[in-house]
């Protein structure tokens, strides 16, 4: 049989993007890991997402079956993710010549809201199906951030429209499946609620003593671990709080990993938030106590996690949060912020404890309950590891997107193939962008 051809469109996060920094985190991971397990599947899969340097060919090959195929969409370079929206009319022309020269796909996946607005313009051309995967929702991102929130107005219409026009919809948690349905008013019918995982070639307990002795860290130490992107709404701050009254308030001392940032070495000029959050740390008097790593290759993080006594996550909103899980597939316990995902993931009393964002002496509490009880510490951390294994791994991920993907294109039968004109006009979204012409012929089933 024809193996099904999926585009999956991640416009500013690339599989090949070191985690950790401003805009690279949870959605490269899902994305590359959806790229190599869905040809498993009997997919042909091509990634689509934007060249941000001057160095990569245009395909690079990813697996057997999977692709990534960087789009000259703006300068070959790094641009915001919150400046991107413009150079989405370059990235969906990109996509039709593509398909002009290769032909059209049976399925798109947008990942995120403007390779959304990617898919949903494609479908208005050519009648191709697309399912989303918004990774995080405007009105989610302003009651949090509020005027901190550099995206422009327009991503809400266009989240709006997008919600009105995809075939699928996919809600990474229960909390996101309730804001798709009561901040957009989503149709039941066309959701599906999917977590992400994780890999257990890359995470597994390898045993603390190891992991140190690996990393070069001190046996005795206690070790509390924080590893994401170094953004001020992941909470780092509120870790470093926690971590001050750790010491004053209970009388435990103890060690911060902070893995992330822009480059390997934790450098603020590159980093802003490092700076930002070393200051804190002199300010509340732990600043010796906490150690900035820097970015990590996947390869290493199943050391940290291992390494740590404890994984702590405190983010003021989290739409999923695939570290929580990378940790527990570790047999690291977690304390984490029982918002969005978290609340999922983190079973509190069981594989660790759920704490209110932006609360360090509630953190400092439960870290404190687990420092004095190694065997609770133990118990959490097996719990953890097989409530992991049982339910989010990126195998069985990729098993129930292929359902949605099959359903969506059950009620959408393949139509005989038409060669659409040589000049197609790609709707404009409805509160006013431009346009799009695209000027080669291309299939569309």
């Amino acid at each position: 049989m024809r193996r099904k051809r999926v585009a999956l469109i991640s416009e500013h996060a690339s599989p090949l993007a070191l985690p950790g920094g401003v805009d690279s985190g949870g959605q490269n991971v899902y994305v590359g890991q959806l790229a190599r397990r869905l040809p498993q599947l009997g997919y042909h899969v091509d990634v689509f997402t934007r060249r941000d340097c001057p160095e990569p060919p245009e395909i690079v090959a990813w697996a057997d079956h999977a692709r990534i195929i960087h789009v000259p969409a703006g300068p070959a370079a790094p641009v915001r993710k919150e400046e991107m929206l413009p150079l989405m009319g370059e990235f969906t022309e990109f996509l039709a010549r593509h398909c002009g020269r290769h032909g059209s796909y049976d399925l798109i996946h947008a990942n995120f809201f403007m390779s959304a607005l990617v898919a949903a313009d494609f479908k208005r051309a050519t009648g191709v199906p697309f399912v989303v995967t918004f990774h995080a929702l405007g009105r989610v991102r302003r009651q949090h951030q509020g005027g901190q929130d550099g995206f422009p107005e327009e991503r809400l219409a266009i989240e709006d429209r997008v919600v009105r026009e995809a075939d699928g919809i996919i809600a990474e948690c229960p909390q996101d499946h309730d804001d798709l349905v009561n901040l957009y008013g989503a149709d039941g019918s066309r959701l599906a609620t999917i977590p992400c995982g994780f890999d257990p070639a890359e995470f597994w307990p390898m045993g603390r003593t190891r992991a140190r002795a690996i990393l070069g860290l001190d046996p005795s130490e206690r070790i509390i671990l924080q590893l994401g992107r170094m953004v001020p709404r992941k909470g780092v701050d509120n870790v470093i709080r926690g971590l001050a009254r750790l010491g004053r308030d209970h009388g435990i001392a103890a060690r911060l990993l902070v893995v992330g940032g822009g480059s390997e070495w934790p450098d603020p000029a590159i980093t802003p938030e490092i700076g930002r959050l070393a200051a804190i740390a002199a300010e509340e008097g732990v600043r010796d106590a906490v150690t900035f790593v820097g970015s990590r290759g996947r390869c290493v993080l199943c050391s940290y996690y291992s390494a740590a006594d404890v994984f702590v996550t405190t983010p003021w909103y989290e739409p999923f949060g695939i570290t929580p899980v990378e940790a527990a597939a570790c047999g690291t316990p977690v304390v984490g912020a029982a918002v969005g995902g978290i609340k999922t993931t983190v079973v509190d009393g069981e594989t660790g404890y759920l704490v209110p964002p932006r609360d360090p002496d509630a953190l400092a509490d439960r870290l404190a309950r687990l420092f004095r009880d190694p065997d609770l510490l133990r118990r959490f951390g097996r719990q953890a590891l097989r409530r992991a294994a049982a339910g989010f791994t990126w195998e069985k991920v990729a098993g129930e997107m292929a359902g949605v993907y099959a359903k969506v294109l059950t009620e959408r039968p393949a139509r005989r193939a038409r060669v659409l004109p040589r000049a197609v006009m790609i709707p404009s979204v409805p509160d006013g962008l431009p346009g799009l012409l695209v000027g080669e012929e291309f299939e569309s089933r």
